[in-house]
C-alpha cells in the first residue's frame, strides 16, 4: 500500500547532549528547593533501610545464640520504626513530587502553547495537527517526570549504590568483592543492549506519534469519510499504523526486559557463589557467621538494584533528551509574523489603506503578487474577483499581517491623519481593528452568546443581541430552546453552515471594526437568507472600509469598486457599470457566472 504522510517517522536519533538538559534548568530551577528536600528524605529512608540486615546479623549472631529476648524485641521494635519511618518519609517524598511533576508539566506546556500561538499560518500548513498534539501532551508528560523524578531517582540510586558497598565491606570485605566482581560483565551487557534499546523506544515513540496524528485527523474528517464512504479504506489505515505501533512497543519491551533479566540472572548467580563462598569459609573456621552470610544476601539484591535502575534511568535520559530537542525545537520555531522591536500601536483607524509597490509569495520562488498598488480610500467598498489561486485571498492575509511583505508597503491611516507601515505597528492594535469573516467560520465549544461575544470580551447581553439582529442571526437563535444559551459543539456541529456563518458575522460586527473584511462570507448561505443578510450587510458597511470577496459575483455590484485580480496583480478595476462597459475580463466572468445561473 502507497504511503502516506502518517507513515512518516518523525527524526529522533540526536546525541545524548547535556545542552537540553542544562536549557531545561530553568523549568527544574524553579523548584529545586522542594526536589532537594525530596531527595533528603528518599535518602534518609534509603539509608535506614540497610540497618535492616545489620539487625538480621546481630540477632543470628548474638540475640538467638544467647537466648536474649530482650535484645531480640528491642531490635524487632527497630525494625518496625525503620519501615515505618520509611513510609512517612518516602510519603511526603511521593507528594512533593507529585507538585513538582505537574508543575513542571504545567510550565513546560503553556510555554510551548503560549509559542504556537504566535507562530504563522505556514507553520500548521505544513503539519498535521495531530503531530503538534504529541509535542505538547506525549512529549511533555515524559519529559517532566524524567526531569523531576528521573533526577532524584538518580541521585537517589547513587547514594543507595555507594552505602550499600560501605555497609556490605563493614560486614565482610571478602563476601563484598565477590558481589562486585558480577559488576564488569552486567557493564558489558548495557553496553550491548543500551543501543538497541533507545532506538526501539524511540521507534515506538514514532510510531505512537503517526497513530495520533492520523486519529486526530480521522476523528476532525469523520463527516467527509462517511460522505465518501471511505471507513473501510480509513479503519484499513488505521489498522496499518496500530499494527506498527503494536510491534515497535513489543520489541522495545523485549529489549528492555533483556536488561532487567541480565540483572536478574548476574543477582541470583553473584548471590549463589556469595552463598558457596560463604559456607566455605564458615566451614573452615574464618571470620563468617550465618548472620553475616544472611546480611550479605540481603545485600547482594539491594547493590544489583540500583545499577539496574541507573541503567533504566540513563536510557530515559537518552529517550527523553529527543524529547526535549523536539519541544525546544517547537519553541524555537521563529514567530515571522510578530512586533518589531519599538513598535507603535495604531491610532483609531479612519480606513483609508494603502498598498504600495507590494510583492509577496508564499515560498520562495514564488510570486503572488508583483509591484502591486492601491488605494483605498475611507468607506470605500472593493471587491476582489478572479481566477482561484489569482491572489485575493492572499490581499487580505497581507492586510491582516498573517504573512510578512517581500517587498513594498501597507500603510493604513488615523482620525488624526497620521499614515502607518503595518509592518511598524504592534499586531494587537492592527487586528483589533479589523473585522475578518471568513469562509470557513469556525465556531467553538459554548454557548452561543460566548461565541458572539469571543472578540469583545466587555460587551454586554444587550450589545451581542443587537449585533446578532442586524445581520438577521437573532431570528434563527430565538427559536432554540435555550436561545442565546444554546451549547454548541465543537466546530458548532449542531448549527447549520448557514447557522455558523451568521453568528460568526454577528461576531465580526460586534468587534465594531473600521475595516470590515469578507472572504466568501456568504457562500454557504441560502438565497433567502441571503437576501435578508445583505440588508444587515449594507447597513453595517455604511461608514466603513471593506474588502469584500465573493463567489456570487451578483452580490458586490453595488460596490464602490470591483478589482480583478490575476496575473500576479490588478488587471482591471472599477464600478460594476464601467467593468460591463468595458466587456474586459470582468465582463467575461460576469456574463460566464449569469449563463451558469439562468
Amino acid at each position: 500500500m502507497a504511503r502516506n504522510k502518517f507513515d512518516v517517522d518523525e527524526r529522533l536519533e540526536s546525541p545524548f547532549s547535556l545542552r537540553h538538559l542544562k536549557r531545561a534548568g530553568k523549568y527544574i530551577g524553579r523548584h529545586k528547593g522542594r526536589m532537594i528536600l525530596a531527595l533528603i528524605l528518599s535518602a534518609l529512608a534509603s539509608i535506614a533501610s540497610l540497618f535492616i540486615p545489620k539487625v538480621t546479623e546481630q540477632v543470628l549472631d548474638v540475640a538467638v545464640p544467647n537466648r536474649d529476648v530482650q535484645m531480640i524485641v528491642q531490635l524487632a521494635v527497630m525494625v518496625v520504626g525503620v519501615i515505618l519511618l520509611g513510609i512517612v518519609f518516602n510519603t511526603l517524598r511521593s507528594r512533593i513530587m507529585v507538585h513538582v511533576s505537574q508543575s513542571i508539566i504545567f510550565d513546560i506546556r503553556r510555554d510551548l502553547f503560549a509559542h504556537l500561538q504566535k507562530l504563522p499560518f505556514s507553520y500548521y500548513d505544513s503539519r498535521p495537527a495531530g503531530k503538534i498534539l504529541v509535542r505538547v501532551i506525549n512529549y511533555v508528560n515524559s519529559v517532566s517526570d524524567i526531569l523531576s523524578n528521573g533526577i532524584i531517582n538518580m541521585l537517589l540510586e547513587i547514594i543507595n549504590l555507594i552505602f550499600i558497598v560501605v555497609f556490605m565491606y563493614s560486614t565482610n570485605a571478602m563476601l563484598a568483592t565477590i558481589t562486585l566482581s558480577g559488576l564488569p560483565v552486567f557493564v558489558l551487557i548495557i553496553y550491548i543492549l543500551k543501543p538497541r534499546q533507545r532506538k526501539a523506544w524511540q521507534q515506538q515513540s514514532n510510531k505512537n506519534s503517526n497513530y495520533n496524528a492520523y486519529l486526530a485527523e480521522s476523528i476532525d474528517g469523520v463527516r467527509v469519510s462517511q460522505l465518501f464512504v471511505r471507513q473501510e479504506v480509513n479503519i484499513g489505515i488505521m489498522k496499518r499504523l496500530a499494527e506498527a505501533c503494536r510491534k515497535a512497543w513489543i520489541r522495545a519491551i523485549y529489549i528492555s526486559n533483556a536488561v532487567w533479566l541480565s540483572s536478574e540472572t548476574l543477582t541470583q548467580i553473584v548471590l549463589t557463589l556469595m552463598y558457596i563462598a560463604g559456607v566455605y569459609w564458615m566451614g573452615a573456621g574464618t571470620m563468617v557467621s550465618f548472620g553475616v552470610i544472611l546480611a550479605m544476601g540481603q545485600y547482594v539484591r539491594r547493590f544489583w538494584q540500583p545499577i539496574t535502575n541507573l541503567a533504566n534511568i540513563y536510557n530515559n535520559f537518552v529517550n527523553n533528551i529527543a524529547y526535549l530537542e523536539r519541544i525546544f525545537e517547537t519553541m524555537d520555531e521563529p514567530v515571522v509574523v510578530d512586533d518589531i522591536p519599538g513598535a507603535e500601536d495604531l491610532p483609531e483607524l479612519d480606513g483609508e489603506v494603502a498598498f504600495e509597490d507590494v510583492t509577496f509569495g508564499y515560498e520562495e520562488g514564488q510570486v503572488v503578487l508583483e509591484h502591486m498598488d492601491l488605494h483605498v480610500k475611507a468607506g470605500e467598498s472593493i471587491a476582489l474577483v478572479g481566477p482561484t489561486g489569482a491572489g485575493k485571498s492572499t490581499v487580505i492575509n497581507l492586510l491582516c499581517r498573517f504573512y510578512n511583505l517581500n517587498g513594498g508597503r501597507i500603510l493604513l491611516h488615523g482620525k488624526d491623519g497620521s499614515s502607518h507601515d503595518i509592518s511598524k505597528t504592534t499586531l494587537h492594535s492592527l487586528r483589533s481593528q479589523l473585522g475578518i469573516m471568513l469562509q470557513d467560520s469556525f465556531i467553538f465549544a459554548g454557548t452561543l452568546m460566548d461565541n458572539i461575544r469571543y472578540g469583545r470580551l466587555d460587551a454586554t447581553d444587550e450589545e451581542v443581541q443587537e449585533a446578532a439582529r442586524r445581520v438577521r442571526a437573532d431570528a434563527f437563535i430565538s427559536q432554540l430552546k435555550d436561545g442565546y444559551a444554546t451549547q454548541a459543539k465543537e466546530r458548532g456541529g449542531n448549527l447549520s453552515q448557514g447557522q455558523r456563518q451568521l453568528v460568526a458575522f454577528a461576531r465580526t460586527l460586534l468587534s465594531d471594526p473600521a475595516i470590515l473584511i469578507l472572504d466568501e462570507a456568504t457562500s454557504s448561505i441560502d438565497t433567502q437568507t441571503e437576501k435578508l443578510l445583505q440588508e444587515g450587510i449594507q447597513e453595517m458597511l455604511k461608514g466603513r472600509t471593506s474588502f469584500i470577496i465573493a463567489h456570487r459575483l451578483s452580490t458586490i455590484k453595488n460596490c464602490d469598486r470591483i478589482l480583478y485580480i490575476g496575473n500576479r496583480g490588478i488587471m482591471e478595476q472599477g464600478s460594476h457599470e464601467e467593468l460591463m462597459a468595458k466587456k474586459g475580463l470582468y465582463w467575461q466572468l460576469y456574463t460566464t457566472q449569469a449563463g451558469e445561473t439562468a
